[in-house]
């Protein structure tokens, strides 16, 4: 059958049109793929060829608030195989295991992985340099050294409770390092090589890097001068009374800042692995929770002033040994009780029924009310993992017994934390602030603070002229009552001895107490607080005003000289005891003929030098305290 020409020229329009439609869709996707989405598929490609070598971001140090470095790096290399590069498995595990001194079954295994990229472990993980040059020198194909780093403490087992410790690949795992591990680890970076589906490097095709972003840097408000007095002193102690553990802790009261924090058992955060998870994962200045005895009658003491319940100076008080209180006697710490007694006598005397006293006169709701206005029953919020809320009697469970050991600190249960915010409240002006110990956040490059903490005020609990009794009545204690061992001479201390007793399956242990001290100074216008607690020191009597509170006073004497803080005027004077040896202020002996200064120095010794016959110098200078016979240097001359 013949076709007609229309017909044809009608088909080949046809085919022509699907030609053209079809080969515009191929354009069309051509120039898609080629102009739009081109370079993605390129970079799925390198993707698919491209091999990691990671790059560890230097993790922050940590800086006490004066720039030490209290937690840095160490450069470690570290071992890295890519499997598909290796050529010869076997003999490539043979000699990497004999220079890390490793099982060449275990290399083995890692480095025949279906892996892009493998980390030798444990022993191929930073190593030192001088190992990770003999391995360079093996020239193994698929191995290589990638640059890595190891946390270090320099000064050891200080601080290590609050600084905790960092992990084999930098990752926090306890305290600050954990706490703010997110600021600190910074991002990693890597550099991508190229390489074809049999693992060869492609030539023709550059290295990609990406750089780490190192961590910020944390300064804290730690003042390292404080803690190494801290340290040393607790070492002192440890000697001394080889007691079951300790707690220290320093603040400024103003703002809630913690100067130094320390307990023992210590442990080295370098060393973590060899050390019992108890100890290192118990930082007891916030975990501790225990009776505190009499440190706690401060709190008493702030609430029954507040509420004008007591004139320490008119109001008396006769203690004969114990109260009766709800068909219990609850007994003063010395037989016989102290007689009559001003309230500030109470006080000095750390008097168990005149505190009782002072709770009846408050009444539970009260009591109670200032109890948890001081912030106890409740976390303090510092910035530290572990910390643990206390035990408080509920209110509706409160009777005469409970409302009365209460009052003295008994059957109720605190953290140190606690105890030392609640006492910066009492003494700082009635301002409650939540203690923290991270500072600044630095950049570490530019070293600009990044970002600050600032003080946190939670509320007032006390009025001005309250505190100002307060720590009238705190440094009566060290001057005249049980806290005479924490008097340092020129220096305005107050404070509060504790002693208290341990419970193990609800019975109290004999002979077996936390004796503890909370020291001020100086107490007219605080800028240190101090609490020490010692369990159960051996070979001692067990008072707080007997062991802890000679260590508190050396603590805030050293203190405050690191923090330039100078002797005040209007210290009480210390009421000795036959154990004191009297102190004697030096007369001006310049001009003086040697007749005439035997005459004036009479109780102390002298050591003269020097050719003439009149003093030209002495030392110490006049008006300065000194012991009742120690050495005074003098210069004679013409």
């Amino acid at each position: 059958m013949r076709v007609s020409g229309v017909t044809v020229r009608k088909r080949l329009a046809i085919v022509l049109f699907v030609g053209f439609i079809v080969f515009l869709i191929i354009d069309t996707r051509l120039g898609y793929v080629q102009l739009l989405t081109g370079d993605t598929l390129t970079e799925k490609a390198k993707d698919l060829w491209s091999r990691n070598i990671p790059f560890e971001p230097e993790r922050g140090k940590i800086l006490d608030r004066n720039d030490v470095a209290l937690a840095t790096n160490k450069s470690a290399p570290t071992v890295l195989v890519m499997p598909r590069q290796v050529e010869n498995p076997a003999v490539t595990a043979e000699k990497l295991a004999k220079v890390l001194g490793a099982s060449k079954e275990k290399v083995y295994e890692q480095i025949t992985k279906a892996s892009s990229s493998v980390y030798l472990r444990p022993e191929g993980r930073k190593i030192s340099h001088a190992k990770a040059n003999e391995v360079r020198n093996l020239n193994l194909k698929g191995v290589y050294i990638a640059e890595d780093s190891k946390r270090y403490y320099p000064f050891g087992s200080y601080l290590s409770h609050v600084l905790g410790f960092a992990g084999v690949d930098n990752q926090g795992l306890t305290g600050l390092e954990l706490y703010y591990d997110k600021e600190l680890k910074g991002q990693k970076g890597s550099v991508k090589l190229y390489s074809d589906a049999k693992g060869k490097k492609m030539p023709n095709i550059a290295d990609d890097y990406t750089a780490p972003v190192d961590g910020l840097d944390l300064r804290l408000t730690i003042d390292s001068r404080v803690q190494t007095i801290m340290e040393r002193e607790l070492d002192n102690a440890q000697t001394a009374y080889n007691p079951d553990g300790m707690i220290a802790i320093a603040t400024n009261p103003k703002n809630g800042e913690i100067l130094g924090m320390s307990s023992r058992p210590g442990f080295d955060p370098t060393d973590f692995k060899n050390v019992k998870p108890e100890v290192y994962n118990r930082n007891l200045p916030i975990w501790s929770v225990y009776e505190p005895g009499s440190t706690f009658k401060i709190i008493t003491l702030a609430a029954a002033l507040e509420e004008k319940k007591v004139d320490l100076l008119k109001d008396q008080f006769y203690d004969d040994g114990a109260a009766e209180v709800g068909g219990a006697r609850l007994r003063c710490w010395k037989k016989g009780g102290h007689g009559q007694q001003s309230f500030l006598e109470v006080v000095q005397n750390s008097c168990n029924p005149g505190f009782v006293e002072l709770g009846e006169r408050l009444g539970k709701e009260k009591l109670f009310k200032y109890i948890k206005e001081f912030g106890f029953g409740q976390k303090t919020g510092i910035d530290l993992q572990g910390e643990a809320k206390g035990i408080l009697f509920s209110l509706e469970r409160v009777g005469p017994v409970e409302q009365a050991t209460t009052a003295f600190g008994q059957g109720v249960a605190v953290t140190p934390i606690q105890q030392v915010a609640a006492v910066s409240a009492a003494v700082n002006g009635g301002t409650l602030y939540e203690p923290y110990i991270a500072k600044e956040w630095v950049d570490p490059t530019t070293g600009k603070v990044v970002s600050s903490h600032k003080p946190v005020a939670k509320r007032k609990v006390i009025s001005e002229e309250t505190s100002k009794q307060v720590r009238f009545a705190l440094e009566s204690v060290v001057a005249q009552g049980s806290g005479k061992g924490a008097f340092v001479e020129g220096y305005r201390v107050g404070g509060k001895t504790g002693t208290a007793q341990k419970a193990q399956n609800g019975k109290y242990l004999k002979n077996n107490h936390i004796v503890s001290f909370i020291g001020v100074a100086p107490a007219d216008n605080p800028e240190i607080v101090v609490y020490v607690a010692v369990d159960n020191p051996k070979g001692t009597i067990q008072f707080g005003g007997v062991v802890a509170a000679p260590i508190v006073g050396k603590m805030i004497e050293d203190s405050l000289r690191v923090m330039d803080v100078k002797p005040r005027k209007g210290q009480i004077e210390k009421e000795l005891t036959w154990l004191d040896t009297p102190m004697i202020k030096v007369p001006n002996v310049v001009g003086m003929s040697k007749k005439e200064l035997q005459e004036q120095l009479l109780n102390l010794k002298l050591d003269v030098s020097g050719e003439g016959d009149k003093v030209v110098k002495q030392s110490p200078a006049a008006g300065t305290k000194v012991k009742e016979g120690e050495t005074v240097r003098i210069y004679m001359g013409k």
